[in-house]
């Protein structure tokens, strides 16, 4: 089904993309593209390594000449984020992505593509079973969950690498050289609540949020975009503050890293304000709308009636975490004071899910600064704790402080002027690479991250583009023939 794409230049890529793209590869079930990865190196008659993470390693030996030149680092992660569209039928753990080419640009019917990072994994493949490219001695590093709390790179067995130089392939301008990311931790506020039996004389409604535009929760989480959880919790708590709702259920988001694109509630009210409360909403509808009219053009929030539950949410929990959720940060915490235009701290409310006597909402906090981090992390704890939450804190991990006197920089600037006749924007991003994980493992290695123009990650519009991805090899080869001793 992905035949057009392997006929792609440079076709090297685009093959080895679709090969991958057959293989499913959700996060902490990576058993298949491990295998996979496995044996293709094998295949080539590679030295090939698996740890006990489940990270791979393929080494290849230096192409003639340039046996004397610093070993370097191929590295991208092999899992990807599964993200499909709510009127899409798709098995992400048992199909293949269903890709299409649309102009310049490789697009998914409905699902997340996978470029994300499964075109640079496609480019170390390449590199790999090339007999004509020059390079250095390669270790090329797979790591596995980057997307899910980066416990492949976490655990990653060191020994199986001594390259000094990494080439991180998993940046998303094709303009842009990263030299730092955000460090990021996993926030979770959970408890249990009684139910209460649903009173008489009520109706029921399905409340639905649909339609936002999603993406990347570090890289896109400057842009204002709509939170399904936080628009819902809008409409919730207005209900409940002039109708009295009352919840029975609510499940908002999906992944951590993704800003959450849906979410859906079963609520009560009472039969004698339904013309009241359904005035109300329409009006609440419309305001929202109007505010995201120019970033959500596709929002549709849509209330319709239902099945009446059998039970609902407590009361007194429900003001608490309501409130709770209308408190706590979504978004923007603080911009660098240092770099331009970066944010530093960020917070995306990625999850909420409210049934049968079990509450629980989980964010992803974002810092390129390690006490910023923790600031934002405690004010949310706080803030759910005083909703009688449990806060926990897990999936901690560092960021990736820059080296502006980089030697792997100073080459990658001057090889793109040569090749481009323009400067590449130097810059720290607010995604979260493996980077500074790999630079705990490895004190002093010198890291650099690039990659292709990818527009939309982590959501159903994710989108690689084919002219970009051509550069984009120019300039991985370019560099590769210019590693010094």
């Amino acid at each position: 089904m992905n035949s057009p794409i392997k006929t792609l230049e440079p076709i090297s890529i685009w093959s080895h993309f679709a090969d991958l793209n057959a293989v499913p590869r959700p996060s902490k079930k990576e058993e298949r593209v491990i295998q996979f990865m496995m044996d293709f190196g094998k295949n080539l008659n590679l030295e090939t390594f698996k740890d006990n993470a489940g990270n791979v390693v393929i080494k290849k030996p230096a192409t003639t000449g340039m046996e004397n030149r610093k070993t370097v680092v191929l590295q991208g992660h092999l899992d990807m984020v599964h993200q499909k569209n709510s009127g899409t039928h798709f098995d992400f753990d048992s199909q293949g992505i269903d890709m299409y080419v649309e102009g310049d640009w490789v697009k998914a019917n409905g699902t997340t593509l996978g470029a994300d990072n499964g075109l640079g994994v496609a480019a170390i493949m390449a590199i790999l079973s090339s007999s004509d490219i020059a390079h250095p001695a390669i270790e090329a590093l797979f790591t596995i969950d980057e997307e899910t709390g980066m416990t492949g790179a976490m655990e990653l067995d060191s020994s199986l690498i001594s390259g000094k130089i990494l080439l991180n392939l998993d940046t998303e301008e094709d303009d842009e050289i990263g030299i730092g990311c955000a460090g990021g931790i996993d926030v979770t506020a959970e408890r249990t609540y009684k139910e209460e039996e649903t009173p008489s004389n009520v109706m029921a409604y399905k409340i639905s949020v649909t339609g936002l535009q999603g993406g990347h929760s570090g890289m896109d989480i400057h842009k204002g975009l709509g939170n399904a959880n936080k628009l819902m919790n809008r409409i919730l708590f207005d209900g409940f503050t002039n109708y009295g709702l009352r919840i029975s259920s609510i499940h908002g988001g999906s992944l951590r890293n993704a800003i959450p694109r849906e979410s859906f509630a079963i609520v009560i009210i009472d039969k004698a304000t339904k013309d009241a409360f359904e005035s109300e909403m329409d009006q609440k509808i419309a305001a929202i709308t109007s505010e995201y009219l120019s970033l959500e053009p596709n929002m549709i929030i849509s209330i319709s009636e239902t099945k009446t539950p059998d039970m609902v949410m407590e009361l007194g929990i429900q003001e608490g975490i309501t409130k709770a959720i209308y408190a706590a940060l979504n978004g923007v915490y603080r911009m660098s004071p240092d770099v331009e235009n970066l944010v530093e701290t960020s917070n995306n409310i990625a999850k909420v899910t409210i049934e049968n006597g079990s509450l629980k909402v989980e964010c992803l906090t974002r810092s390129s600064s390690e006490t910023s981090k923790w600031d934002l992390a405690n004010s949310l704890q706080s803030c759910f704790e005083l909703a009688g939450c449990e806060v926990s804190f897990s999936g901690n991990y560092p960021g990736w402080l820059p080296n502006i006197n980089s030697e792997i920089l100073n080459l990658m600037v001057a090889t793109y002027e040569r090749l481009f006749e323009s400067k590449p924007r130097v810059a720290a991003c607010h995604a979260g690479l493996e980077c500074g994980i790999l630079g705990e493992h490895f004190p002093g290695m010198d890291m650099i991250s690039f990659g292709p123009n990818i527009l939309g990650a982590h959501s159903p519009d994710e989108k690689a583009q084919i002219s970009s991805t051509q550069k984009f090899w120019k300039l991985l080869k370019e560099v590769l023939k210019n590693i010094p001793e």
